[in-house]
């Protein structure tokens, strides 16, 4: 009589916990959007309001935003690759070396 009320109450709390699992899983997936479904699989998509819909448009808009700005670092960065890797201006760059060396030189000498 003992190992039935005890095996009982054990089913009854397997099937409890199982139950407030599937709520608990369910509410989130309804908090963060994600599409519901049914007991043989279907789809049983929330119903979308006027909020949602703008919040759709807006997000669109700033990602179209947001690409056309990468567009353009990305034409700026190779721009300065390319000024960067022109001979002239490594060339400004050893003339700029060969002045402070020069001038490094007078400097020991204490013609400077």
């Amino acid at each position: 009589m003992m190992l039935d009320a005890i095996t009982t109450e054990a089913l009854v709390a397997i099937a409890l916990a199982g139950t407030a699992g599937w709520v608990f899983t369910t509410w989130l997936r309804v908090k963060n959007g994600y599409p519901l479904e049914g007991s043989w699989g279907q789809q049983l998509k929330p119903v979308t309001d006027n909020e949602a819909k703008r919040r759709v448009t807006l997000l669109t808009q700033e990602n179209a935003e947001l690409r056309a700005e990468l567009g353009s670092v990305k034409d700026r960065l190779a721009n300065v690759e390319r000024i960067v890797t022109d001979g002239g201006y490594h060339l400004s760059g050893e003339i700029e070396k060969l002045r402070t060396d020069a001038l490094e030189n007078r400097k020991d000498e204490g013609t400077a």
